[in-house]
């Protein structure tokens, strides 16, 4: 009998570490987090350490961004050169590549994604000017519903005195007004790209504005 108590003991320890044994182990998708600026370090922290769900999240978040920077960067440009799209897609994979060798040294992330979509920008405009050729196909035979010459010249005209009143600026107002206004950044957003402070941000804002004005005056 004893034998027999000891036995069914014996049998229900070992039915209840195959029960612990026995549970599912899910590995599934971690949760989806939001990425906003309160947790982007947090993200990208993870990111860096090899996270694909945080790399993936902290791309959608940088894509627009950096989407919204190129077109106000470079605008409509020939039909032969990358579009603003296009060059916010190679920023997005320079990016990614960069993520494993990249080092939070108490810089902006932004900063740094900010940086690669200048280079690119830059190299843009660098080709721009080498070649001021915009090669078109034969005469198509349905009616375009391009502009037509009057509105080309006149947005031409537009963006040449726009751009010859932002000449009137440091390039770092110009990037500031061109996030503050053009992007519709918020000024904490634009002090981690260029790497100051918020009041900074509005100061340079406000001095760049008066600097147009008296442009526009004077003119």
């Amino acid at each position: 009998m004893l034998c027999t108590v000891e036995l069914d003991e014996e049998l229900a320890a070992l039915e209840a570490s195959l029960k612990d044994i026995a549970k599912p182990v899910r590995f599934g998708p971690r949760p989806v987090v939001r990425v906003e600026r309160d947790n982007l370090d947090v993200v990208v922290s993870a990111a860096i350490a090899g996270d694909a769900t945080a790399v993936d999240q902290l791309l959608v978040f940088l894509r627009p961004l950096v989407v919204r920077y190129c077109r106000a960067k470079l605008g409509r440009m020939p039909r032969s050169f990358s579009s603003a799209d296009d060059v916010a897609q190679e920023v997005c994979v320079a990016v990614f590549r960069a993520l494993p060798g990249y080092q939070q040294l108490g810089r902006p992330f932004l900063s740094f994604v900010y940086g690669i979509a200048a280079h690119k920008i830059a190299d843009v405009h660098r080709a721009n000017a080498r070649d001021k050729s915009d090669p078109t196909a034969e005469a198509p035979d349905v009616m375009s519903l391009e502009d037509g010459p009057e509105q080309i010249t006149l947005r031409h005209e537009l963006v040449e005195q726009t751009g010859t009143l932002l000449r009137a600026l440091t390039p770092r107002q110009r990037d500031i007004l061109i996030m503050r206004i053009v992007m519709g950044m918020s000024a904490q957003e634009t002090a981690d790209v260029v790497g100051t402070t918020p009041e900074a941000v509005r100061v340079a804002q406000h001095r760049a504005l008066n600097r147009l004005r008296k442009t526009v005056t004077r003119g």
